[in-house]
C-alpha cells in the first residue's frame, strides 16, 4: 500500500493499538494449542498468557524500529 505525500507515518500510540489488538488474536490461537498440547484450558491459558505478554513487547518494539526505518517506503512525486 502506497503512501501519500501528505500521509503522516504511524505515531506510537497507533502502533500500541495495533499490538494489543494483535495479541489478543495471538491469545485466543495460543489459548487453542496450549490446550490441543496439554489437555487443561488453565495451562494453556497460562501458556498462551506468558506467550501474549513476550510477544506484546517484542511485536511493539519492531514496530517502532521499522518505523524509523526508510528502507523500501515509496514516495508519491506531486
Amino acid at each position: 500500500m502506497q503512501q501519500d505525500a501528505g500521509e503522516n507515518l504511524d505515531t506510537s500510540y497507533r502502533i500500541f493499538i495495533k499490538s494489543i489488538t494483535w495479541q489478543v488474536l495471538g491469545l485466543f490461537s495460543m489459548t487453542l494449542v496450549g490446550y490441543l498440547f496439554t489437555g487443561s484450558l488453565t495451562a494453556g491459558g497460562g501458556i498462551a498468557l506468558v506467550s501474549s505478554a513476550i510477544g506484546f513487547g517484542f511485536y511493539f518494539m519492531h514496530e517502532v524500529i521499522w518505523s524509523k526505518i526508510k528502507w523500501g517506503r515509496a514516495t508519491r512525486s506531486l
